[in-house]
């Protein structure tokens, strides 16, 4: 190759750089589709909504949440999976989204680790196990103590079969040899109401669904599985401090784009919505919900679903959960 080719190649790779960069540069220059795989209305919908608004305006551009629920998540993650790796499309998962594989083994048409990259774990929150009033156990020994004596009598209800709820569930089984029966409903509203309404005499939610009712008196909290008591409920003890170990278990909702997305774009993406978490009015607002702002690198993000992957996985594989 002579001087003269040896040139016009330097040019024009250096334009082609300079045309990469500009576009790194520029991200992002057109709206963002931000899917919510839930039904709209529910306080991680909000969540996302609340979101979307800060980084619009600290981006300059549209983000716009688009509702494409159904599947446990999984209709709205699969599309997600299979757009365009340009950070333009992104999409709203929480802890399920590293249960699913394991439960949900003939209906995933994408794999939750290797098809999506993290972005973020915006927040976390715990579980608790919560008892309708007439329930004889004022705390949580004494609630293990009550279904060993009556094996398989007691049910705990959950907003469905191999959601977060159900596995927690198991999970407490496992480490107190006990035996209930599930009883699964179609979202957290109505497994609350029928435990208030004394149908189910046990509640297995996040903290934030039945704070309110804790707090009226309609709930007794027994035990939380975060590692340090919750603000809307002092009062109920961690399940470590209530005499059952390795139940610290959090919840977490985050952001995920499609695999291969380019890592500048990833950034930009994280390190926006880290600035919208951090935002003092926006911490009330978290905070006020029951929601704990973690707001992590992708990096961190990535490690946590690759834990939790393993940790929920081994919980199935023991307790034989399944569904078709």
């Amino acid at each position: 190759m002579n001087v003269k080719s040896i040139l016009r190649v330097a040019v024009l790779g250096g334009l082609s750089a300079c045309a990469i960069f500009a576009r790194a540069e520029t991200f992002p220059d057109k709206p963002i589709n931000f899917v919510a795989p839930i039904p709209a209305g529910g306080s991680t919908e909000v969540l996302a909504r609340d979101v979307a608004q800060g980084m619009s305006q600290r981006l300059g551009q549209p983000v716009v949440v688009q509702n494409r629920p159904g599947g446990a998540g999984s209709i709205g993650t699969a599309f997600v999976a299979n757009s365009a790796a340009d950070g333009y499309t992104i999409v709203l998962v929480n802890s399920s989204h590293v249960i699913n594989p394991h439960v949900y083994k003939k209906n995933l048409q994408f794999d939750a680790l290797k098809d999506l990259t993290p972005v973020s774990l915006m927040v976390d929150l715990p579980m608790g196990i919560f008892v309708h009033p007439s329930v004889p156990a004022k705390n949580l020994q004494e609630l293990i103590d009550l279904i060993k004596k009556n094996p398989g009598k007691y049910g705990f209800a959950t907003s469905g079969n191999g959601g977060a709820g159900h596995l927690t569930g198991q999970m407490f089984q496992q480490q107190t040899g006990t035996e209930m029966f599930h009883v699964p409903f179609r979202g957290s509203a109505l497994a609350v109401n029928d435990v208030l309404g004394g149908q189910v005499p046990i509640l297995i939610a996040d903290a934030p669904v039945a704070a309110p009712h804790v707090k009226s008196g309609q709930l007794r909290g027994l035990a939380i599985t975060s590692n340090e008591r919750v603000s809307q409920m002092p009062d109920v003890p961690t399940f470590e401090e209530a005499g059952v170990k390795d139940m610290d278990l959090s919840i977490w909702i985050g952001v995920l784009a499609p695999a291969n997305t380019p890592a500048d774009r990833v950034r930009k993406l994280s390190d926006t919505i880290a600035d919208v978490l951090h935002d003092p009015e926006m911490i009330e607002r978290v905070k006020s919900r029951g929601f704990r702002i973690v707001a992590s690198t992708p990096e961190e993000f990535g490690k946590v679903m690759h834990y939790d992957y393993e940790r929920f996985g081994e919980v199935v594989r023991t307790t034989g959960v399944s569904v078709e």
